[in-house]
């Protein structure tokens, strides 16, 4: 855990689950004073995955103005600003020059229909 104070706080709710489609992504952003934490969450066949909202080649937010995490096929994270691809899984690197890094996880949990940074 890094020491940013706007990150939400083990146990914090962050949405209920039925919020997130399936397959789908929402964006979720906090400010503390002048920290912000910017995160956002996926549901892929059953899994529910959270990453740090932030391109590992450019340091920029991945969704673009329309708020869009994944590809239009649902099967992929996509960084709007230079079309780096990114596997729902695990945050891999798949396309685009940022190859070889990853996301960086936003640690997540679902309990009784809620999810809940951990």
């Amino acid at each position: 855990m890094d020491d940013n104070p706007a990150r939400p706080a083990p146990g914090q709710a962050i949405c209920a689950l039925a919020d997130i489609p399936e397959p789908g992504a929402a964006g979720f952003r906090y400010r503390e004073g002048q920290a912000m934490f910017a995160g956002f969450v996926v549901r892929k066949d059953g899994g529910v995955f959270g990453y740090v909202d932030s391109c590992p080649h450019a340091g920029w937010p991945l969704a673009g103005i329309n708020g869009r995490f994944l590809t239009r096929e649902n099967d992929l994270i996509l960084c709007a600003g230079h079309a780096a691809l990114f596997r729902i899984a695990d945050g891999a690197c798949v396309a685009g020059p940022c190859g070889g890094k990853f996301l960086t996880v936003w640690p997540i949990r679902v309990e009784d229909g809620q999810v809940l940074a951990a």
